[in-house]
């Protein structure tokens, strides 16, 4: 990878719906950059990604994104946003036509755009379900195509929350590997959300937690675990 270059920047950031979640949100991620958020469950950490995203409108504050602004940010919503009667070809189509600079592009852009699809399904493991609707996926594999949709749009930045549940330590090992060649190949950068602190620390390169209502570096003398290692 080549030198480190800033994809975003957050000044002074407030988020929320009709109350404020998180603020003095002030952050800087390179290429290269993952950064884990952990924290409870309903203190805003969902919010953050969205509003970062551009899905939520944020109450105060800056966000400078260098990333293009068609596909240049890829989001993995814990809920998915999967068409769950269409094919997981279908599915993962739809981040690569996002991603897509049609106009710009010379006459071979579909063969392009079907290489990045099967490209990334491949590397999620679900060769064999390519043209299996969604809807008859288990939940693990739901996730690796709403991964594999992300990496086939080739974004700047990746978002991901909790985009690693549900899914066994196999299948954990080639969803990590597929985005970290991913990221290496495309100097991108990545935040995620994560329960498991554990995996969040293995994964990330900074770990940042939510502390009265700020976003913070990680104390783990802070925080209260579950058997699972997940936060309570």
């Amino acid at each position: 990878m080549s030198s480190s270059e800033l994809i975003l920047s957050v000044e002074n950031l407030t988020v929320g719906y009709n109350e404020e979640l998180i603020s003095k949100i002030n952050l800087e991620i390179n290429t290269g950059d993952v950064i884990a958020v952990v924290g409870p469950s309903g203190i805003g950490k969902t919010t953050l990604l969205r509003t970062i995203a551009g899905l939520v409108k944020p109450i105060s504050g800056d966000i400078f994104c260098k990333a293009p602004k068609r596909g240049g940010i890829g989001y993995i919503p814990q809920k998915l946003g999967l068409v769950r009667h269409t094919s997981v070809y279908h599915n993962v189509d739809l981040g690569a036509r996002s991603g897509s600079r049609f106009f710009s592009e010379p006459k071979t852009w579909f063969k392009r755009r079907s290489e990045r699809v099967t490209t990334a399904v491949e590397r999620m493991g679900l060769s064999d379900k390519m043209n299996e609707p969604v809807r008859r996926l288990s939940g693990g594999q739901q996730r690796r195509v709403a991964t594999a949709r992300t990496l086939a749009q080739r974004p700047k930045l990746i978002l991901a929350d909790e985009f690693l549940s549900e899914l066994d330590e196999d299948n954990i090992s080639i969803v990590l590997d597929a985005v970290k060649e991913y990221m290496a190949a495309s100097e991108s950068a990545m935040i995620i959300v994560e329960h498991n602190i554990q995996r969040a620390t293995e994964i990330s390169t900074r770990l940042l937690q939510i502390k009265n209502g700020e976003l913070v570096e990680y104390n783990p003398s802070e925080m209260k675990f579950d058997l699972d290692g997940g936060l309570i």
